[in-house]
């Protein structure tokens, strides 16, 4: 048995431009025209609130930081 075999289901890879159309069809398909912008409209609150809360995050470990640095 050899170490260099390669499992071939690790050989997948991103979609290309033919594969990203038929993506889309389906999707219309699927939705509908009316209810995509809805779909994006969804999406994009959800990655708004997420660097929100990322960028909370970020600004209570900084003034953790702040508050040690003053205290020593």
């Amino acid at each position: 048995m050899s170490l260099l075999v390669i499992n071939p289901q690790l050989l997948w890879s991103a979609p290309s431009g033919a594969e990203w159309i038929i993506i889309l069809l389906v999707v219309i398909i699927f939705f509908g025209g009316k209810k995509i912008p809805e779909l994006a409209r969804g999406l994009g609150k959800g990655i708004r609130e997420f660097n929100d809360a990322k960028e909370g995050v970020k600004n209570e470990i900084e003034a953790g930081m702040k508050d040690k640095n003053k205290a020593e």
